[in-house]
């Protein structure tokens, strides 16, 4: 997408502020982050609408991050009913009972340790993949882990800004 608007981004540049914000929530949780990119409509690209994502997230405080990670389900469990978190998650559909377990443990120490699920950009990822970086992140401190919560989140919400603005309604 090289200097791009698109009839999705047209549409939600268009959209009523209940629509747009409901959106962005779906996009992500943060209410600050949704409405720092609300307040920025209309977007004039594609891009331009990435580089507000990525300045909101980078601005986000503590509280404003964990607003944003209570959106998410622990991996290997994805929201009953959400295609979203199933359709990212997907690398753990497949996974055998032995690593979900492992998943679920891994979960339950990481949110011990930190006070949040573990959150990782799952989007093309195995559940092996995930594992590994579970077992590798858990080792952090708290600071190092907040700023990685930060970049996944980022590339999670350019994800789902990429469908927002990418489908095809018509």
């Amino acid at each position: 997408m090289t200097s791009s608007t698109t009839p999705g981004l047209a549409r939600f540049n268009a959209a009523p502020e209940s629509a747009a914000t409901a959106a962005l929530h779906e996009a992500c949780a943060s209410s600050a982050w949704g409405s720092k990119l609300l307040s920025q409509r209309p977007f004039p690209t594609v891009e331009a609408l990435f580089a507000a994502s990525d300045a909101a997230m980078a601005e986000l405080t503590d509280e404003d991050l964990a607003e944003a990670m209570a959106g998410h389900p622990p991996i290997g469990r994805p929201k009953p009913g959400d295609p979203t978190s199933s359709r990212e998650q997907r690398g753990m559909a497949g996974a055998s009972e032995e690593l979900k377990a492992e998943m679920l443990e891994l979960n339950l120490a990481y949110q011990e340790k930190f006070g949040h699920v573990f959150l990782i950009c799952a989007t093309g990822a195995t559940g092996e993949q995930m594992r590994d970086a579970v077992k590798t992140r858990i080792g952090n401190t708290a600071e190092q882990e907040r700023e990685i919560v930060r970049t996944e989140l980022g590339k999670i919400n350019r994800i789902r800004l990429t469908r927002l603005v990418e489908e095809d309604k018509d």
